[in-house]
Formats: structure tokens, sequence, C-alpha cells
């Protein structure tokens, strides 16, 4: 049982639920909980790649921010669909509504956008139905993603690759296709000094480094204090990698990054993931790869 209840609204403002058994698990995970559960209907509905059509989903956006049962909004999964929306949303009257948004993935795009428009702190964490409607849950994940929320402060260990180092800033990124996306819009934020975190999936280590050469030529990771990489799976080398794989990329963004580049970062498609708080604050401490991160600065 968590320390505090929430009233939790799951809302699909990107792609459908693939397994619709997977909200029913997510509900009675967080019911049995404690938590109340709000469930929108784009929740069970489809529409092409996604689960309504745009109108829709930008209401169902609007409903999770303006119902006073829910305290915390989850998306139910990623896919594509945030950056139809974008345009259309309302910035300053979702930061007035003083709700808490968590996702990740195709999320990242509203997060950036949120933090760009009205300096909203958003959270990269789990999602209905991958995370929360697993079949198994990961304890690591919901440990430290109620840890997190529950408090206006938190502090992980872990292990990361990289040098010694004692840095801070605002905390923001997440997947990195999102991130590369949204260079050149108005929805990017400038971020100067910060600590920016990366992970994606399903792209080869090239394309990877492509969109790391993106971040690199529009200026964006040597404004920043250091850099996080999480996970980049999903993908199976050819013959015309010639054997080059993401620790290869790892190696050629740390020659011309010019900044602390780290790996190991607890996040990414996978059951196990921190949650963080975009646009927090984040104190990075590195001694001989054991590293501390200390968030704060993220209450609503």
């Amino acid at each position: 049982m968590t320390s505090r209840s929430y009233g939790i609204g799951l809302y699909a403002p990107a792609g459908f639920a693939i397994d619709p058994a997977a909200i029913d698990r997510a509900v009675a995970l967080l019911s049995a909980r404690g938590h109340r559960v709000v469930v929108d209907p784009t929740c069970t509905t489809r529409w092409q790649r996604f689960s309504a059509t745009d109108d829709e989903r930008l209401a169902a956006v609007g409903r999770m921010a303006v119902d006073a049962r829910v305290d915390l909004a989850v998306t139910v999964r990623g896919g594509y669909g945030w950056s139809r929306l974008l345009d259309r949303l309302d910035f300053a009257a979702l930061a007035a509504a003083g709700k808490r948004w968590m996702g990740h993935s195709d999320f990242t795009a509203f997060q950036l956008a949120a933090l760009a428009h009205a300096g909203m702190v958003t959270f990269a964490g789990p999602m209905a139905a991958y995370d929360l409607g697993a079949a198994a849950p990961s304890e690591f994940t919901l440990d430290h993603c109620w840890g997190l929320l529950g408090g206006d402060r938190y502090a992980v260990d872990c292990a990361l690759d990289g040098p010694d180092c004692a840095v801070e800033g605002t905390l923001w990124g997440g997947n990195l296709a999102m991130v590369a996306h949204l260079v050149g819009t108005k929805h990017l934020p400038r971020v100067d000094g910060g600590i920016l975190f990366l992970e994606d999936i399903g792209e080869h280590p090239y394309r990877i480094e492509r969109m790391l050469y993106q971040l690199h030529f529009a200026g964006i990771l040597g404004r920043q204090s250091a850099v996080l990489l999480g996970g980049f799976d999903g993908y199976e080398l050819g013959p015309n990698d010639n054997g080059y794989d993401a620790a290869a990329v790892v190696a050629q963004v740390r020659a011309i990054a010019g900044i602390p580049v780290y790996t190991g970062l607890p996040f990414a498609h996978r059951p196990d993931k921190l949650t963080l708080p975009v646009g927090g604050r984040c104190a990075l401490t590195v001694r001989a790869s054991d590293a501390r991160l200390a968030f704060g600065e993220y209450g609503v």
C-alpha cells in the first residue's frame, strides 16, 4: 500500500491500447493500492492508428485538466499523436489547472512544449498500458514513482558510466526522436546549463547518432552541463553496420559534445524505470561511477 493516495486519470492522447485488458489490470493495481481511478473514454476506443480523432484526443486532455477527481493524469501509451495537438493546446490553462501529468515516449512532445510555453513540470515515468497494466508490474518502477511523487525532494543512487563530476541544472529531455523532432520549433524549450536525459527504442545506432548530431549542430548539447543516456533498445545490427553499435555511438558523442556524457540511466522502454521530473532541478554527483541524482523544485 502506498503512503498517499491520488485521484488518477487514465487517458489516451496518442496511440490506442493494443491490449484492452491492460487498462483493467492498471485500474485493479491502482485501486488495490488505495488510489481513485478515472478512466477516460479514449482508453478503449480506436481510430486509424490513434485512440480517437484529434478533436477527441484534445478533448480528453481537457477533461483531465478540469476533472476535480484527477490529481495525476497518466497516459495509456505512446506511439504517435501528441504532435498533432501541440498547436491547439492552451498551456497556460493547463498550468493553471494544477494537475500532474505523467508518461514517456511520444509524451515527451507534450512535456517539452509544456515546459517551453508555461514552465510546467511534468513527469517522465510509467504509463497505464505498458507499466501499470503489465502482467507483472515492476516494483522498482512503482516504488520510485510513488517515492518521487510523494515528496518535494527525492534522491536516487545508481551506477553511471562516465567521468567524476558535480553539476546541477534543470532536468529535461525524454525520447530522443521527439526531442530531435522539436528542434527549430516553438515547442522546444531553451535550457541552458541543464541536465539532458535521452532514451529511445527501435532506432538503429547510426540513426541515434544522426539525431544526436542534430542536437549538437543546433547547439543544444553544448549548452548542457551533462547528458544522461538511458536505454536504446529494439534494433539488430546488419552487414552495413560492420559492428557499429551503440557503444560506438556513445564514443562519438563524447568526442564531439564537449560535456560529460553518461550511460546507464535507469530510464527506457523497459519494465524498470525511474520517474523523472522534467523541468525540475537535478543535482548530479558522480564518483568512480557511483552516481546520485537529487531532484527538487518539481511541485505543482
